[in-house]
């Protein structure tokens, strides 16, 4: 199964998980890794070559750091423009049809912050919603997400094993 990672981050460099995360993807077979940010600063996005990346993978991910409840802006600008009616949803828009999709997200806060009592006040399964509904709108199956919280915390040996883990969930969950 090919799998496209694609991977919005707006400082990767001074980020410790992302940057991770990627650098332990990018050594597996069968996983592309597209770094938006570093492909299209100036979010002037390709449409048809994103379009070609799809069609050409299997499972898709989005990796990113949890801003403000939701993605990075270039990825909302990716669907925006990627996504477009007639193509990935609409009467004639089938052609992400069957593909898998998850998320890989890290949170500064911890778990625990993310629940109904908790300090955000919902869970992440709520606060990503829009992504599954995406995934529904597209025809694509949404497979459960992985996610990494209190990542500003992490001991390196815990990012390490962190990383091991997302690698091993991103090319053996089965559906």
């Amino acid at each position: 199964m090919s799998t496209l990672v694609i991977l919005a981050h707006p400082n990767l460099e001074t980020s410790r998980v992302n940057k991770t995360w990627k650098e332990v993807l990018e050594q597996l077979d069968d996983v592309t890794v597209h770094d938006l940010y570093a492909v299209y600063p100036d979010f002037n996005i390709d449409v048809e070559r994103e379009q070609q990346l799809l069609l050409s993978h299997d499972r898709i991910v989005f990796q990113f750091p949890f801003y403000w409840y939701s993605s990075p802006a270039i990825l909302k600008e990716w669907q925006d423009v990627v996504l477009s009616y007639g193509w990935a949803y609409g009467q004639s828009g089938t052609q992400l049809h069957g593909k898998e999709f998850l998320l890989a997200v890290s949170t500064g806060g911890p778990a625990e912050a993310y629940q109904p009592d908790g300090y955000n006040r919902f869970t992440m399964e709520e606060l990503l919603s829009p992504f599954h509904a995406m995934a529904n709108l597209t025809g694509m199956t949404y497979l459960p997400p992985y996610i990494e919280g209190g990542v500003r915390s992490l001991s390196d040996e815990a990012l390490q094993a962190s990383a091991m883990r997302l690698a091993n969930y991103v090319v053996t969950l089965p559906v």
